[in-house]
């Protein structure tokens, strides 16, 4: 049987930041590893080349993901950086990443933030949240971005 995960993807915006101690919480609570995982929007292939494995990932990506670690030193966990698949307009579509993975892992949860965008921002430009929602083979948890003193 393979070591219980929950899943915790990040943007590092203030909504991932919100999101973080209660992915520590669920993680330590439920005895699981937190798989702390972010999604690429740097296009993994130069146009037009061809490579028979993956490029090295971005030095710079790796350091901002392993600095996302849960603030409870006894929380086992594991940094994951993805690269979105992209779609029919050549855009990264990182929930599907997100969804891949958790279906790979067979993580228990999904932690997520939210920024919380009007209904016409959603319609316009997805969510990558509720795309989430919608397709995770798990429980998704969702932590809507706090609101802004005087907002």
């Amino acid at each position: 049987m393979s070591e219980r995960e929950i899943l915790f993807a990040t943007d590092y915006s203030e909504a991932s930041r919100a999101a973080l101690p209660l992915a520590t919480s669920m993680a330590r609570e439920s005895g699981a590893k937190l798989l702390i995982a972010h999604v690429s929007l740097r296009e993994q292939y130069p146009v037009g080349e061809l490579f028979d494995e993956d490029p090295p990932p971005d030095e710079h990506e790796l350091q901002e993901l392993e600095a996302v670690v849960p603030a409870d030193p006894q929380v086992k966990y594991e940094h994951r950086l993805l690269h979105g698949t992209p779609g029919s307009t050549k855009t990264v579509k990182p929930a599907d990443a997100i969804v891949k993975l958790a279906e790979e892992e067979n993580v228990e949860a999904i932690v997520i933030g939210m920024h919380g965008r009007s209904s016409l921002a959603r319609m316009l430009m997805g969510s990558v949240a509720e795309s989430v929602v919608r397709r995770a083979p798990c429980p998704v948890v969702t932590i809507k971005s706090p609101m802004k003193a005087g907002a």
